[in-house]
């Protein structure tokens, strides 16, 4: 059976409804910047995606392709994530969806090297016939979280975050929002195709001790 990030971690990817804090280690991903509303057709945020999605596969079929990766395993591609967050704000104004900046992010295997990475750049770029520059290899280390799973449509994600908030306080931590943590969503249900009120997002806020 392939490895399944979303499984084998269930700590980071399955949390349960109830606010709960975590210590987030370093990780590596596939990662495209930009800005603007994420809804628009044929806008920044789903452009993102398509080139997120080239990288990610084409480092999954990189043996195919001739490529040994030096401690390959097969995986399932991880889910799709988002770093978001507007200017001069420490919260989301999800009324101003068009003010958003934001990272749009998957998982890479710890087996990737950058040097795997310049080579699915140029493996997709050259097998697409498409512009990949705008993709990056990001290492990330959160640290300390407060998260929760949020069940429903994105734009209700305000009750969910107040109860983190909440709960944060409780445990003697406050939000730490700043230009280097952001609010971070990962989407566990395709939004194109499941309920918006059965959507199930992970939604992360960085904190520290009061």
């Amino acid at each position: 059976m392939p490895f399944d990030y979303k499984k084998e971690y269930k700590e980071f990817y399955l949390p349960k409804d109830k606010p709960e804090i975590r210590d987030i280690p370093a990780m590596n991903f596939i990662a495209v910047r930009g800005e603007g509303d994420p809804n628009q057709e044929d806008g920044a945020y789903k452009a993102a995606i398509g080139l997120l999605y080239g990288i990610a596969f084409t480092i999954k079929m990189s043996g195919k392709a001739g490529r040994e990766i030096d401690g390959y395993f097969d995986y399932v591609v991880p889910p799709l994530e988002g770093l978001w967050w507007q200017e001069g704000l420490q919260g989301i104004d999800y009324a101003h969806k068009e003010a958003f900046r934001w990272i749009s992010l998957i998982r890479l295997p710890d087996f990737v090297t950058r040097t795997d990475f310049d080579w699915a750049v140029e493996e997709a770029s050259r097998k697409k016939k498409a512009d990949f520059s705008p993709v990056e290899f990001l290492s990330l280390t959160e640290g300390l979280c407060v998260q929760c799973m949020h069940i429903g449509r994105y734009d209700d994600e305000p009750a969910t975050i107040a109860r983190m908030d909440r709960f944060a306080r409780e445990k003697g931590y406050e939000i730490d929002i700043t230009p280097s943590r952001h609010h971070h969503e990962i989407y566990l249900s395709d939004a194109r195709r499941c309920d918006p009120a059965k959507l199930k997002t992970v939604i992360r806020h960085p904190i520290r001790r009061k």
